[in-house]
């Protein structure tokens, strides 16, 4: 057989998304393989190659064509401004599945209320030019400088404010900060390079990827139900239970039940189980899903 050769760089994102990022691939379909001290994975995919660096620097190694394509943070595009191709949202990250935020941060008993009140004040973020455009558009000039890490613990003796990324909000109130503002939501995102996703083979290979991707997080939140149904009781079921307005039916030997399927949220079962149980079903079966596609 003819050696295929890669023909896609992707680049991954190194630090906090990296392990979440590789859980994603691997349910995805692409297991992806990092030794402990190199930057360079391995794919089981021979049309594929990449690089793991630093998630802020995704974008810009996108941008210049380095990489065909990569996952980063929306706020890493924004912040360094690059010119690349919005693929499709990727919702997860080091804590949860939700939008991350960019927020300014003042110490719980400063007298700063508002974002006016930054006035002449010094600001510490690692996001410092999306903060100064930020401030600009609001006619706010304040003192921003950039923040190499641990940027909470320095209000109110180095900074008068922060501008931080936030999750759950949990950090913020341990070390006892107030939010005033929320300056940009982000989340993953997969990217690709402008010439890249003009080519039809690179394009191609990267809305595959993409789907598969998609549809491995779309299954994280869900699980497959089914049971076996008097025939009799379908209708009183499906009133109960909008969720199964839709659900696949199969006649069973015998003339008088019917299995049904359905794909529900995961977090729906512990009170549909029962209901089902009390309208006559057997057999109840929940299953976790790897991928959904729609």
């Amino acid at each position: 057989m003819e050696e295929i050769k890669p023909y896609l760089m992707l680049g991954l994102p190194k630090g906090s998304l990296e392990e979440p990022t590789l859980s994603l691939f691997a349910k995805a379909g692409y297991p992806v393989i990092k030794s402990a001290r190199s930057y360079r994975p391995a794919f089981d995919d021979p049309a594929l190659d990449g690089r793991f660096v630093k998630a802020k620097e995704v974008s810009r190694y996108v941008e210049h064509g380095y990489f065909d394509c990569g996952l980063t943070g929306y706020d890493w595009i924004v912040e360094n401004g690059s010119d690349i191709v919005e693929v499709c949202d990727l919702i997860y990250s080091r804590a949860s599945n939700v939008q991350s935020r960019w927020v300014i941060c003042v110490p719980e008993n400063s007298p700063i209320k508002t974002i006016q009140d930054l006035n002449g004040k010094r600001i510490a973020t690692e996001l410092p030019g999306t903060t100064k455009r930020y401030l600009e558009e609001h006619g706010v000039n304040a003192d921003v400088e950039f923040s190499w890490g641990a940027t909470e613990v320095k209000v109110p003796d180095l900074a008068d404010a922060i501008v931080d990324l936030t999750e759950t909000g949990t950090s913020i109130k341990a070390n006892k900060l107030r939010i005033i503002e929320t300056i940009l939501k982000t989340n993953t995102k997969f990217i690709a390079n402008k010439a890249a996703w003009a080519n039809p083979q690179k394009r191609a290979k990267i809305e595959s990827i993409a789907m598969m991707l998609q549809s491995a997080l779309t299954a994280k939140h869900l699980v497959g139900l089914k049971f076996n149904l008097p025939k009799s009781r379908l209708d009183e079921v499906v009133v109960e239970l909008p969720a199964l307005r839709n659900p696949t039916i199969s006649q069973l030997s015998s003339p008088e039940w019917i299995a049904v399927e359905t794909i529900i949220d995961s977090k729906l079962t512990r009170d549909i189980i029962p209901v089902l149980k009390a309208h006559a079903a057997e057999g109840i079966i929940e299953y976790p899903l790897n991928k959904v596609v729609y």
